[in-house]
């Protein structure tokens, strides 16, 4: 009786690679052009509409991480991979090679963490056309606890030659970002949080990879920030200004390759930094504009983010607060640093 459950198991299986190889052997002279524009229409399966060389592979957590309405509408582009994310990273390295463009996704303590060597080798190394969407990052995640509140990422995934981070403010940078992550061609880390956040960009926005975006001109201090901080860091510049401060808020989508010519003016034009993020302060943004200004533009630095230490369970909102992650926090090191 088990002989026979393992081997229907593995029929299954089989069966489920074959579709996707036999997708991929039929797209392949298609999907070897050149890249090309996307539309106008955003999100993944928006873009599959319109490019067939996409396709999404999940570590078994399709519902939490939303691929499973890629899955709806393109059942044979989709693959579950079980649980097993160092597996679904070779995979989608595989696929690649024959000319299909893989966004691999899972939360982002097992797409950077648990998958890292993985990244690093097959995907990396190779320097391989894999998009990595990593959800569920940062202290944000909340009640899943310590364990599952991955604030290494940017570290992990910055120190990996040729891979590009962004980690988009809201939910129209974020859909520019995968649009511009397909165009891209190399490996891209894209990390997406838990939380609700509030949009502020247009619809008219465009992102481009490499490039901030400086949301309020100000003359008194640079506040530098990327995710669900953005927010934060406009709500203090507000209360800022209330107290006669003049901060200029800079929104830096791309950790890597950070858009140094942006930070440098910004430097010069204020005098002092801080740069704030839902990540370690080692290793992530922080750690990006300090060795970008002490080589080219010394410059006083204040650090907000997870000071070296793990998080803990919790409602998202009270751990931002508890953090220091909050519009709150970051006003009140601004007013003590430019006294």
């Amino acid at each position: 009786m088990k002989i026979c459950v393992i081997i229907n198991l593995l029929q299954a299986k089989n069966a489920a690679w074959n579709k996707i190889i036999e997708y991929a052997v039929e797209t392949k002279e298609r999907t070897m052009r050149a890249l090309i524009s996307v539309s106008d229409k955003t999100g993944v399966v928006e873009l599959a509409k319109e490019h067939d060389d996409i396709v999404v592979l999940d570590a078994d957590l399709a519902e939490a991480t939303k691929t499973g309405i890629f899955k709806k509408a393109y059942p044979n582009r989709h693959i579950n991979c079980g649980i097993a994310e160092s597996n679904m990273m070779c995979v989608a390295a595989g696929l690649s090679t024959m000319g299909l463009v893989p966004f691999a996704s899972s939360f982002a303590m097992f797409a950077a963490g648990r998958a890292f060597e993985q990244v690093r080798n097959t995907i990396g190394y190779p320097h391989l056309n894999v998009k990595i969407g990593a959800t569920h990052a940062g202290i944000s995640v909340g009640e899943d606890g310590a364990s599952h509140q991955c604030c290494e990422d940017f570290a992990l995934m910055r120190s990996i030659p040729g891979m590009v981070v962004i980690c988009p403010a809201d939910d129209i940078e974020a859909r520019q970002a995968v649009k511009a992550a397909y165009k891209y061609e190399g490996p891209v880390y894209l990390r997406f949080g838990r939380l609700a956040v509030p949009v502020f960009h247009n619809d008219d926005y465009k992102f481009e990879i490499g490039k901030g975006e400086v949301i309020k001109e100000g003359s008194d201090v640079s506040i530098i920030a990327n995710g669900l901080m953005v927010n934060e860091a406009i709500e203090a510049g507000k209360a800022l200004e209330a107290k006669g401060i003049n901060a200029e808020i800079i929104n830096i989508a791309t950790i890597k390759p950070l858009d140094e010519e942006l930070v440098i003016a910004s430097a010069k034009k204020t005098g002092k930094v801080i740069t704030v993020e839902e990540h370690n302060i080692i290793g992530g943004l922080g750690e990006a504009v300090c060795a970008c200004l002490s080589e080219n533009c010394p410059t006083p630095v204040k650090r907000i983010g997870v000071n070296d230490e793990f998080g803990h369970s919790g409602p998202a909102l009270d751990l931002l607060k508890q953090f220091g992650l909050s519009a709150e926090h970051i006003a009140e090191v601004a007013e003590e640093f430019v006294k």
